[in-house]
């Protein structure tokens, strides 16, 4: 059934979702910044620097995120051949990269306060690095190849190749020595910063995930658009 999904049902869904989206996005962003900006305490060491990672930390989740989820729909996309997966998973790619891009920016600003410089090859902000570049190098693969099928094999493999670096990046701190800190917020262990913080840091991870919704609903609306004008009423 996958194989086979009827175009115009499809964009009579996706064409009509991202004004609803981009509301929620709006509405949830607002509060975001209100909760990192104003109501949320500032750190007793980093001061007010420290609201960078209400920005830095959703940015980098999202991108994580992002790549983890076109493996996976990759990788079972060129298992089952199922071309909607590779569909979905080029219309994701670009929101990751960009977000992928704002978790870098960020975090050599938010480190010349805290180190002292804009920029160190520590593990965790090189393997960030790295990330990006397979990111470059998915989103170039659909650049490079005409043919579908070389297509899908070409990104699949980038994206096996790149989510080996995923857990190093999460485990980077712990691995080796780093300037970075450890992760401040666990989900199977005790939490190191104040749910005051936690708060507006869960509701802009939110709306960092509705901005990439609105972007994949335009990118993904806009393939469709690209299948249906190729006089194809299926995927």
């Amino acid at each position: 059934m996958l194989k086979y999904l009827e175009l115009n049902k499809i964009f009579s869904f996706t064409s009509k979702a991202p004004k609803y989206v981009l509301f929620l996005f709006i509405v949830v962003l607002s509060i975001g910044l209100l909760e990192a900006l104003v109501l949320s305490p500032e750190d007793y060491k980093q001061s007010h620097s420290v609201r960078i990672m209400y920005v830095h930390v959703p940015a980098a989740w999202i991108s994580l995120g992002i790549f983890s989820v076109i493996t996976f729909l990759s990788f079972f996309g060129y298992i089952f051949k199922i071309q909607n997966f590779f569909l979905i998973s080029k219309s994701l790619a670009p929101s990751g990269f960009v977000f992928n891009i704002i978790a870098i920016i960020t975090g050599s600003i938010w480190g010349k306060p805290t180190w002292g410089t804009w920029w160190v090859w520590d593990a965790r902000i090189t393997s960030m690095l790295i990330l990006l570049m397979f990111y470059g190098l998915y989103l170039l693969t659909w650049r490079i190849f005409d043919k579908k099928e070389k297509a899908y094999k070409a990104s699949t493999l980038v994206c096996i190749l790149g989510i080996i670096n995923v857990p190093i990046i999460k485990y980077s701190v712990d691995w080796w020595n780093t300037l970075h800190q450890p992760a401040s917020v666990n989900l199977l262990s005790d939490t190191s910063i104040h749910i005051s913080m936690i708060f507006p840091l869960l509701i802009m991870t939110a709306a960092f995930a509705l901005f990439s919704l609105l972007i994949f609903l335009m990118k993904y609306n806009t393939e469709l658009i690209k299948i249906k004008s190729k006089g194809l009423d299926r995927l």
